[in-house]
């Protein structure tokens, strides 16, 4: 399997690279959040790949790091998803921003990338709960996270949308209760 690339990049056509190793051009498909990192043409460049393997084709897809491409890796298990949404999810939200809606169990967020219906993003939620969103939490956060899903939830069924709700969330004190955390989150919406 090709698991790293490091050559001169020659081509960029979203979401296509050609990237010569040695005197091979090898064709890449990366995330758009890939691409925008990437170096000028004629440049050295050095991505994690994916090499994935079907009966009518041999497909190379390119990372700039490794938690993109385990994120890639985990979404391809899941029945329904295949490489290019793959791509098309991690191309719409930065791994950290998947990872924060999976913990929150946000479908809605999901539903805005182009290509993820419902019923995909409550699958997503569903296959990715105790394997991505459990690395947002790691300490005292992840007892808190369990109220700060309650409260954007009370928020969003209040009205709010959830950009508002996600910045008012961000105001409230971690120790908070449910209810403290709600008249906090108010408070700020209301001086905003």
């Amino acid at each position: 399997m090709i698991g790293r690339l490091s050559g001169v990049l020659l081509e960029k056509n979203p979401p296509q690279l050609l990237v010569d190793c040695h005197g091979v051009g090898y064709e890449v498909s990366v995330s758009m959040s890939t691409f925008y990192n990437l170096p000028a043409i004629g440049e050295k460049v050095v991505l994690l790949t994916h090499l994935q393997v079907r009966e009518d084709a041999h497909l190379l897809y390119g990372f700039g790091g490794a938690e993109e491409r385990s994120v890639f890796r985990e979404l391809i298990k899941i029945s329904g998803v295949g490489a290019r949404t793959a791509l098309a999810i991690l191309s719409g939200m930065s791994v950290a921003d998947l990872a924060q809606a999976i913990t929150l169990q946000e479908a809605g967020r999901l539903t805005r990338v182009p290509g993820i219906g419902k019923k995909t993003a409550e699958r997503l939620l569903l296959e990715l709960k105790g394997k991505l969103g459990a690395d947002l939490g790691g300490g005292p956060a992840a007892a808190s996270s369990d109220h700060s899903a309650d409260i954007l939830n009370a928020l969003l069924a209040l009205g709010y949308s959830d950009k508002e709700a996600t910045l008012a969330l961000k105001q409230v004190p971690a120790a908070s209760s449910v209810s403290d955390g709600i008249k906090a989150a108010l408070k700020s919406l209301s001086r905003a």
